[in-house]
């Protein structure tokens, strides 16, 4: 008996902080927005659209993003106000399904196969929650909707800002193949210039490498990567996973030279992680410090409490303690990240992001980083 097809969407609110600022402040409308960091210093959180168009991106030193947009208006971030509305958000989606997989404050997964509005295509379910996120939040998203998680995130980016693309199962194998492997969620710069180095440069030439090819050089996540290139992605939809550690990193575009720019950046790693801990009503006790030079030489330095972390403050003045212990940089700095964790459980994150808000992943393990199917029989979700 043939397996019902999953219907997978993934719900991706377009440059969420940003955007709540404009929502916010009409002055600030259709001008270019940096959230986070200052004129002088610091590091970008994330970056509005008008501002995107002049290459700013999150995790860009705010001294760069200055030079490529002159005119480029900085504000601060306000963290509860995103963590509020990614609790109504959050009711939104739980309204349409119980199986909601939130990966940060602005993107979740849903397995919509079946839907508490009983609609029969994931197409609409995702059309739908699009338009009640703008109509309660005054907010867009965008939306990927596939027969399954890997293929439904890369749909969502499909068609951004505010608007939705589907993938369907006779779609999928060929869309891979068509695909960089550099824009594949799940593989950094690093990996991919790993990869690039190998051959493989496209998701068809993923496909052609073997098995043992792939985990001889990139260990565990070689299966992983041999799976998504058949478009093969078995991860279920985990709304209530036990966690034991949460953790957000970046790869900056340009390495950062000053320790006030790396306190920033830390701060901001601080407050994403903090927010999903505060989402989930969820803490632990130890905190890691990841910090990775320009030459790639990684250090990790980590401090465990007896008590669990009591909040964003903590958390935040742990971190860059530890950073201080670092102080003066031996060398420009490439990449941050934080995590806190059970004592027990002091796994770094393995996350390596570029664009987008920086913000928390879960990508598949040995990863770095980190439109709709039709028809009533499940087809796949997609945004």
């Amino acid at each position: 008996m043939t397996a019902a097809i999953r219907k997978i969407c993934h719900v991706d609110l377009d440059a969420f902080y940003a955007s709540v600022e404009q929502r916010d402040d009409p002055a600030l409308r259709g001008r270019p927005v940096a959230v986070g960091g200052s004129r002088e210093r610091g590091v970008v959180a994330a970056a509005s659209y008008e501002a995107r168009r002049f290459g700013v991106r999150s995790a860009m030193p705010s001294l760069q993003a200055v030079r490529l947009c002159p005119d480029l208006v900085f504000v601060k971030p306000r963290f509860e106000v995103y963590r509020t509305i990614s609790r109504q958000i959050r009711d939104i989606y739980e309204s349409y399904t119980p199986l909601v997989e939130p990966l940060s404050l602005d993107e979740a997964y849903l397995d919509v196969t079946e839907n508490r509005k009983g609609m029969p295509y994931a197409s609409q379910v995702a059309a739908a929650i699009r338009a009640e996120i703008l109509a309660e939040t005054g907010l867009t998203a965008s939306a990927g909707v596939s027969y399954n998680k890997f293929l439904a995130k890369l749909a969502s980016d499909h068609r951004k800002p505010n608007g939705q693309f589907v993938i369907t199962p006779a779609m999928g194998p060929d869309f891979v193949a068509g695909l960089a492997v550099a824009r594949f969620h799940g593989v950094g710069p690093a990996t991919a210039a790993k990869m690039q180095a190998l051959g493989i440069r496209t998701g068809a030439d993923l496909r052609a490498c073997s098995l043992a090819f792939l985990q001889q050089h990139f260990g565990k996540a070689g299966a992983h990567f041999h799976a998504i290139a058949q478009a093969v992605d078995e991860r279920p939809v985990r709304p209530d996973r036990p966690r034991k550690s949460s953790g957000s990193e970046t790869t900056y575009a340009q390495d950062l030279r000053d320790p006030a720019q790396v306190e920033d950046g830390i701060r901001a790693l601080a407050a994403e992680v903090w927010a999903w801990c505060d989402t989930h009503r969820w803490s632990g006790r130890t905190v890691t410090l990841k910090l990775r030079y320009a030459d790639f030489r990684t250090l990790t330095r980590s401090r465990t409490r007896a008590a669990a972390i009591a909040g964003q403050n903590d958390l935040t003045a742990i971190a860059i303690d530890l950073a201080r212990g670092l102080f003066p940089l031996a060398k420009p700095v490439r990449l941050l990240g934080v995590t806190i964790s059970t004592a027990d459980d002091q796994a770094q994150p393995a996350l390596d992001f570029e664009g987008g808000d920086a913000s928390l992943g879960h990508p598949p393990p040995g990863a770095e980083g980190s439109s709709d199917p039709e028809g009533p029989a499940a087809p796949p979700a997609g945004g």
